[in-house]
């Protein structure tokens, strides 16, 4: 009974151990590429400078309403002052109470306001072009990682082939040597390369582990979480088609982010510098208040003496005086800069330098675009050129192996040859896979510039 219930549990271990094994999520690159552009820390602060620039454009275009502005004031008075019933001046305490509210609109000022109404525009716009470019840079490294990933797992298996190759080949010389054909120095030999290559796997397995960690904080996730990504076969069965360089920044530059926000930049120093020069414009604006007020010393006239003289009773009561204490003005003005210390000159001075400024920081865009693109297109040739020379260098070694296997195990060479034809098909394979991967990342590199999503489905096996 006790060792049916150990093996129930077992069992049970087992199929929980599968599921959640069947259960792990496999990100497949476009989802690390999502998942980092959604999470990413960087990215989210620039999206906060994007809502900052769009909220700076909303006041820039409710600046063309008038501003309205209510007052409420309570005043104490002693000594001489104006009597509020005579408007004459007498000794007493006085007291006031005044309620307003006044108005004020500029109606002309150099087009200065229509002018930072596009600056800010220009600026919103470019800092939404300057958060797609952070999106694009961490879509970048993201790939990068995925395919570093990639080539570590071929590394690891080229390693763990090794291992094999080795473990069944000193097998064979153990008999070997057993049945007296073979030295046992030779097995020794080929027991301290078994060794090595052992050796060889972990620091393979490490490496991998290190690509794996490198992504996972990419993404920001801590390193005890589950994460593993798909596993695609990548194959090269063709030549590269790739578009001349000059015709992929040709349409590079009009969709990059990068060459976008600097030629916002570059109108937004234009309307800075409509904005100085507007300052030496008068300022033709309007004005307008309204109030009323309230005093004890205010009285209500109940008649008129027999020489005409008014009557007066107690206070005027406070709704009677709020309507007949009103009063309006509205004032139409023209302000003339004449001399302030020449600061328009110098602000229209620091304008026209910013605007020098950021249109050679355009043409930098530029001409950084194109060097990385005519870069990135050279890069791509020579690595699919590297690739096929690695290809049929690791064809070559592996018969050369073969044969030197073959000879070993008829007693015809020694085991240092073995070794050294071993280790030249490993630096082989490995630099294949290397040149591989580098030829991969290249290419999306060409991809990316021409505005395509980070995708590894056109170059996934089917089988």
């Amino acid at each position: 009974m006790n060792k049916r219930l150990i093996i129930s549990l077992i069992l049970l271990v087992m199929v929980v151990f599968s599921i959640n094994l069947v259960a792990q999520k496999l990100w497949t690159l476009e989802e690390c590429i999502n998942y980092a552009v959604e999470n990413n820390i960087e990215i989210k602060k620039s999206m906060i400078n994007v809502e900052s620039a769009d909220q700076d454009l909303l006041q820039s275009k409710l600046g063309f309403l008038p501003t309205v502005n209510g007052s409420a004031s309570q005043t104490y008075n002693w000594g001489r002052n104006l009597d509020p019933q005579t408007n004459l001046y007498v000794t007493q305490q006085t007291d006031r109470t005044s309620f307003g509210v006044s108005s004020d609109l500029t109606l002309f000022n150099g087009l200065q306001q229509i002018n930072n109404v596009r600056k800010t525009q220009f600026d919103y716009l470019a800092a939404k072009y300057d958060s797609d470019a952070i999106r694009n840079d961490m879509s970048l490294n993201v790939a990068a990682g995925y395919l570093q990933i990639l080539f570590n797992i071929e590394l690891v298996k080229n390693a763990e082939r090794q291992v094999e190759t080795s473990q069944e080949q000193i097998s064979r010389t153990e008999k070997q040597v057993e049945a007296g054909a073979v030295a046992r120095g030779s097995l020794f030999d080929i027991q301290a390369q078994g060794a090595s290559e052992e050796a060889n796997l972990v620091t393979a397995q490490n490496r991998l582990l290190l690509a794996y960690l490198d992504l996972m904080q990419l993404l920001d996730l801590e390193a005890n979480a589950e994460f593993d990504i798909e596993k695609p076969s990548l194959d090269i069965v063709s030549q590269p088609n790739l578009l001349p360089a000059d015709m992929i920044y040709n349409q590079s530059v009009a969709i990059m982010p990068e060459i976008k926000s600097a030629e916002y930049r570059v109108q937004s120093a234009e309307k800075s510098l409509a904005i100085a020069r507007g300052m030496r414009s008068p300022r033709l604006f309007a004005t307008g208040s309204y109030g009323t007020g309230y005093s004890r010393q205010i009285l209500e006239i109940t008649g008129y003496d027999n020489i005409g003289l008014p009557i007066f009773g107690d206070t005027k009561p406070f709704d009677l005086q709020f309507k007949d204490n009103r009063t309006g003005t509205v004032y139409v003005g023209l302000s003339i800069p004449i001399f302030n210390g020449y600061q328009v000159s110098t602000s229209i001075n620091q304008s026209k330098m910013y605007q020098e400024t950021v249109d050679l920081n355009l043409q930098a865009e530029k001409l950084r675009l194109r060097k990385n693109i005519e870069s990135a297109y050279a890069d791509a040739l020579a690595a699919y050129q590297t690739y096929i020379a690695r290809g049929k260098s690791v064809e070559s070694f592996k018969e050369a192996f073969m044969y030197t296997e073959e000879k070993l195990n008829v007693g015809m060479v020694n085991s240092t040859d073995y070794n050294v034809a071993k280790i030249q098909l490993s630096n082989a394979e490995s630099d294949l896979a290397s040149a591989k991967y580098d030829y991969i990342f290249k290419t999306k590199i060409l991809d990316f510039y021409l505005g395509r999503s980070l995708s590894l489905n056109d170059i996934t096996s089917n089988n």
